[in-house]
């Protein structure tokens, strides 16, 4: 019966201590050949932090993260176009947690070596494709191994080797046009702490936010991404997903955004690594299961990292399959299950994003209207607007306040499949 997971990020590692808990065996079958904390800052939204909480993670959260508090959207002449609470402040029953990307991964991991024993991971065993029949699932490794069980979950990234078998002519994930500079430095805390703020347009753009804890003097790990809209026919370098940055390409883009709340150029030249990488998606996929085979995580729904939800669906992924896994057994009926009740929502998202739906659209509304400069954003776009269209993409991203709070455990506690 055992479920084989292709990755050992964050969705498989999610999935992984999913199955545990209502004891299904499973095993994880990772490229590399030991887990890093790799990557920068990101947020895990109150419907992700949920399920991390049933998983009993809240005091390894706490360890490694900062509880959001605000989130704002400001123009390019650093003027408040909209702010929110987030998280607990917001009203929402969870926190939203700002976090390094690395230590999320590791926290998972050393919580499922605990539990499940360090025998449920296999490092340098790269997924290379996938067999299926009425008996069961196969990951097929790159060096030439063959894994047998009941299923296999690909959780294996925006360039998994099984959804490529699955959409074998869908080639390169598609570029926009822009590309991410992202970097940490310490700096100080902004707008009252454990704020994100949202500065710019669609062409030029810088998200920041803390990832630690402040020091004495209000200093603290500040995640942030420099963001450059090009011609996306230019020849870029598009699949340099982790190449490291010269900020002099980007840097004079941003020497005027001083806005005494924040200063973008001292946040940008005081990091001491800053890496680079093109804002890519691929198109939503009709399906995303063949037999006891199925997609997860950025395997099956990549998406520009708009509103935070990369990491957030992932985990929310691995609890769904559980749940369909507790109603419908180790069945391929379990994997249709969790597809149907996914998919539509992961590809709402994804086209949003893509469409200019997401929370940030009303950066460049504001600079279409006024050109970022005004004295009473009311007479730009009316509050009752911009809230609405903050309500609206919390709805399609499946965590409104009232919803959430509302729905019951996705895993009902001490649930396990007989």
């Amino acid at each position: 019966m055992t479920i084989l997971i292709a990755g050992g990020g964050i969705a498989g590692l999610s999935l992984g201590l999913t199955l545990h808990q209502i004891g299904v065996p499973f095993h994880i079958y990772e490229a590399a050949e030991r887990l890093e904390p790799l990557g920068v800052g990101i947020n895990l939204q109150p419907n992700a932090v949920r399920e991390l909480f049933d998983l009993g993670l809240e005091r390894e959260l706490d360890g490694i993260g900062v509880r959001t508090r605000q989130l704002g959207f400001y123009s390019k002449l650093g003027k408040t176009i909209w702010e929110e609470p987030r998280g607990t402040w917001a009203g929402y029953a969870w926190p939203q947690y700002s976090v390094h990307r690395g230590k999320l991964q590791m926290m998972l991991y050393r919580a499922l070596v605990e539990r499940a024993g360090p025998e449920c991971i296999t490092t340098g065993a790269q997924a290379a494709g996938f067999e299926t029949s009425s008996a069961g699932a196969a990951l097929l490794l790159q060096d030439g191994r063959r894994a047998g069980g009941r299923m296999a979950v690909a959780a294996d990234g925006i360039h998994s080797a099984l959804r490529a078998q699955m959409v074998p002519d869908e080639g390169a994930p598609i570029w926009n046009g822009r590309i991410l500079w992202r970097a940490t430095t310490r700096a100080p805390e902004v707008k009252g702490g454990a704020a994100m703020a949202m500065i710019g347009h669609d062409h030029l753009r810088l998200v920041a936010y803390p990832i630690s804890q402040p020091d004495a003097d209000g200093t603290v790990t500040m995640n942030w991404i420099a963001e450059k809209q090009f011609d996306p026919s230019s020849p870029w370098r598009r699949e340099d997903w982790n190449r490291p940055a010269d900020i002099t390409e980007f840097l004079p883009d941003f020497e005027s955004w001083r806005f005494g709340w924040i200063d973008a150029p001292d946040l940008i030249r005081g990091a001491e690594a800053v890496y680079e990488y093109p804002m890519v998606d691929r198109d939503p996929l009709e399906t995303w299961t063949q037999g006891n085979v199925t997609l997860m995580g950025d395997a099956a729904h990549p998406t520009y990292p708009i509103g935070s939800n990369g990491a957030s669906q992932a985990i929310v992924d691995a609890r769904v399959i559980g749940a369909k896994l507790l109603k419908h057994g180790v069945t391929p009926s379990a994997l249709q299950a969790y597809e149907a009740e996914v998919r539509p929502l992961a590809t709402a998202v994804g086209l949003a994003n893509r469409a200019g739906g997401g929370p940030d659209a009303v950066l460049q509304q504001v600079e279409d209207l006024c050109r970022g400069d005004f004295q009473d954003i009311s007479e730009v776009i009316p509050q009752p607007d911009l809230a609405a269209h903050a309500a609206k993409y919390k709805s399609i991203a499946g965590f409104s306040i009232e919803d959430l709070n509302a729905r019951p455990p996705t895993i009902p506690a001490g649930a396990r499949i007989c």
